[in-house]
């Protein structure tokens, strides 16, 4: 007899579907609890509304598959902690291209300096306090414009471009392209900090006078212009979230204004002393601010509640959260990074440098890339934090390596989906709900204007019910409104005989 092997059973296949794949980091929170609503369509609203919230978080993580890279970090062995590590030890761990990403710019006769980057990471724009002005690629050290304008520089910002750039001078705002030549000059007050809003082409300024000014640069319009009525205004950042700005005042009080309304729209006690340093993260849901009582707090700006407390040996001059998550802080000479430290408690920090003989005017991290920036008395320096920045950029809305012409068409595009200044507001969910129709809303006025002009006499043996009632007030409503369209329907015929 011949042996007969038995045959293996062939695999099934198994594939990989979005519910296989954890969402809990996409998801803003718990889901929305129903019970004890009576009314059945707000329970109805609610579910519809986290059934896409869940579609939502699904379908970015079954993308989270084709994204390349991976986040990297600082992780320490045995009884070591990573605040120990220095950038000597950092520069030595890491390959030669990311290693050239740490350097510093001696410029001691024009400092203190302010910096920022543009929002895909390239380019950088210093200016110093005493006038000096540098753009440049710092990837690649290439030089775009020096000038000097001999005058105090206060603050400086990149426009939607960078080609353009806003510069916070002595008595006015002044912005200039990347040859260094002035375009236009805005508006005649002490500027000490300013926020650009990309998506609504909005340059929002603060100034000593304590007035809020928003500016639209592709049109040079001022848009709004708030006295906030609480002293001098040192100190300003936006949500990009929402684009709300926050300002900090001196008696220890966060606001948050809108360009359509001139009353803030939330105010927070946040310290006992003056607020001097804001930060927001990238989702909009955490604010970090520091203020002259050598406190740093974490609020939720949910729910307006603080969540944690740190405390920095001098107070905090400058604030930054990366896109990862991780919080720097800028203390008179030495800057201090937490790391997961805004959801939860971090009990010591990341990383720290010391900066012997210098005072820290402005930190900022760099976008997609594993660098902070810090703005000091003596220059500019780079620093590298590993995990910092997002380590997958989408293409389509900040691009690095954009040619030329990419760049050129992708400011066109946010000129034709620029937002308007109206659809600022704090709660972004109102911005979804659709306005009534004009046939719906004659229909609400007709409703007022019957219950205004007709009152139900009172019956007796019941016949007054509030059903009896509101079924007479809707037969009045019915009359005029036959009599309302008989009447449109003979000036129509009229029209037409007319013009026959």
């Amino acid at each position: 007899m011949e042996e007969t092997t038995p045959k293996a059973k062939p695999r099934k296949k198994t594939k990989m579907t979005v519910k296989s794949i954890p969402t809990d980091k996409y998801l803003r929170g718990g889901r929305a609890s129903t019970k004890g609503l009576h009314d059945k369509k707000l329970r109805a609203q609610l579910r519809d509304e986290e059934k896409q919230y869940e579609e939502v978080a699904k379908r970015a993580a079954w993308r989270e598959l084709l994204l390349p890279e991976e986040a990297g970090g600082v992780e320490a062995e045995g009884m070591e902690k990573t605040y120990q590590f220095q950038q000597k030890h950092i520069c030595s761990a890491v390959d030669f291209a990311s290693a050239q990403k740490g350097y510093q710019l001696s410029l001691k006769q024009f400092g203190p300096y302010s910096m920022d980057y543009t929002r895909d990471g390239r380019f950088l724009l210093l200016g110093g306090q005493k006038g000096h002005l540098a753009a440049m690629d710092w990837q690649s050290q290439k030089l775009l414009c020096e000038v000097n304008v001999n005058e105090t520089v206060r603050c400086v910002r990149f426009l939607h471009i960078h080609n353009m750039f806003a510069v916070a001078q002595k008595k006015s705002v002044f912005i200039y392209d990347d040859t260094g030549a002035e375009m236009h000059c805005l508006h005649k007050h002490p500027v000490m900090s300013m926020e650009y809003l990309p998506y609504h082409f909005l340059l929002a300024t603060a100034g000593s006078n304590g007035h809020l000014c928003y500016q639209d640069t592709s049109t040079g319009r001022l848009v709004a212009d708030h006295n906030v009525r609480l002293g001098r205004l040192s100190c300003m950042t936006q949500n990009p979230r929402n684009a709300v700005v926050h300002l900090g005042h001196q008696n220890g009080v966060v606001s948050l204004w809108t360009p359509s309304s001139g009353k803030p729209q939330v105010s927070m006690l946040t310290h006992t002393g003056a607020v001097i340093s804001l930060a927001i993260d990238r989702s909009g849901n955490y604010m970090a601010t520091g203020g002259l009582d050598g406190q740093l707090r974490v609020w939720d700006l949910r729910t307006y509640k603080t969540l944690h407390t740190y405390h920095t040996p001098q107070p905090a001059r400058s604030l930054s959260i990366s896109q990862r998550g991780l919080l720097a802080a800028g203390c008179t000479t030495d800057i201090r990074v937490w790391r997961d430290c805004l959801g939860s408690y971090s009990s010591s920090t990341y990383l720290q440098h010391h900066f012997s003989g210098q005072q820290l005017s402005e930190v900022q991290f760099c976008p997609y890339e594993d660098v902070i920036g810090v703005g000091h008395s003596a220059g500019f320096t780079s620093l590298l934090v590993p995990g910092a920045g997002e380590a997958n950029f989408d293409a389509l809305e900040h691009n690095p390596f954009a040619t030329k012409k990419q760049k050129q068409e992708k400011e066109v595009k946010q000129l034709l989906e620029k937002i308007q200044p109206e659809l600022i507001t704090v709660d972004t969910s109102s911005v979804q709900h659709l306005a009534k129709s004009s046939q719906a809303q004659d229909e609400d006025d007709e409703e007022e204007t019957v219950r205004d002009h007709f009152r139900p006499r009172h019956r007796t043996k019941g016949r007054s019910s509030a059903a009896n009632r509101h079924r007479r007030i809707q037969s009045v409503r019915d009359q005029e409104r036959r009599e309302r369209i008989r009447k449109a329907q003979k000036t129509k015929r009229k029209e037409k005989k007319k013009k026959n």
